[in-house]
């Protein structure tokens, strides 16, 4: 967790402050100082997947549109992309950390276990984005309805 940053939790589910939201891709973002743009999957999508098996990487450079792969993921429950929040550039992904430990973003979605940084190149793509009150109350509709329960894979 970011320090300083607040966090909202429901059923388990964490959803912090500081940060945008894709609802519809079940990402988050973090506008970095430098302009770029880190991401991650939520909490509640962690969970929906089970444990990561593999992840597929897009390298540095590759051009990204906003709901195009980010990457692809192999869970115990599903194979599937990860959808980007944001059209711009791959600057760096996260492959040695999950060459190290395959579940980083079981274990930590919002720290460790990022995906990608992005150099978005349509800043206005950000206002798309949910805050993360908005994003919240989203997930806490969802939590009840699919009768979500969050959780972190152990050590």
């Amino acid at each position: 967790m970011t320090p300083g940053v607040t966090s909202n939790v429901w059923a388990g589910c964490d959803v912090p402050g500081g940060l945008v939201y894709d609802l519809d891709a079940d990402v988050w973002v973090r506008v970095d100082a430098d302009g770029s743009a880190t991401v991650g999957m939520t909490d509640v999508a962690q969970t929906r997947c089970g444990r990561l098996v593999q992840v597929s990487w897009k390298h540095a450079g590759a051009k990204l549109r906003r709901g195009r792969p980010l990457c692809v993921i192999e869970s115990a429950k599903w194979v599937g992309p990860i959808k980007s929040p944001l059209t711009g550039t791959v600057l760096e992904t996260n492959d040695a950390t999950f060459d190290a430990d395959v579940a980083a973003a079981n274990r930590d979605p919002y720290g460790a276990g990022w995906f990608a940084r992005i150099a978005p190149s349509d800043p206005a793509e950000l206002e798309l984005l949910a805050d993360a009150s908005a994003a919240f109350e989203h997930y806490r509709e969802v939590i009840e309805r699919d009768g979500i329960r969050c959780y972190r894979c152990a050590e």
